[in-house]
């Protein structure tokens, strides 16, 4: 697999078009087609290329950070394969502190003591998230 960081990691081995996977850090803010078309744009002038067939295996909300998996040239056909493997999710809260859009859109607005919560206490409530969650 290929990691495209920046222009400079383009090299003449690299082949697009007969199809790479490559690995992102999807930043906050950026929609996955934001990261598609930035990727496809790249490709396009550090390689003189016309057209080339980009694309991610998965969608990341803008608000979220994280791995993104794009595909080039002829490994677009095998994402539904990528998009088909086991994941694992991972988040981040923050106890205390409430947003009015219960999310890192907006700022915190109100902070709250949480001397009462213990490890002991996320352990055995967190238990209530594992598993197959509709």
């Amino acid at each position: 697999m290929s990691i495209l960081k920046a222009n400079s990691e383009i090299t003449s081995k690299t082949n697009f078009l007969d199809g790479e996977v490559l690995l992102f850090n999807k930043p906050l803010t950026w929609s996955s087609f934001d990261l598609v078309k930035k990727v496809r744009g790249i490709i396009k002038s550090a390689k003189n290329i016309k057209n080339i067939k980009v694309g991610h295996a998965g969608t990341l909300d803008p608000l979220a950070d994280g791995l993104l998996i794009v595909c080039t040239g002829k490994f677009t056909k095998i994402i539904n394969e990528i998009q088909g493997q086991k994941k694992v999710y991972t988040g981040e809260i923050t106890f205390g502190a409430t947003t009015p859009s219960y999310d890192r859109e907006t700022e915190v607005d109100q902070t709250f003591d949480t001397s009462k919560i213990t490890g002991e206490l996320i352990h055995k409530i967190s238990k209530k998230f594992e598993g197959k969650i509709m």
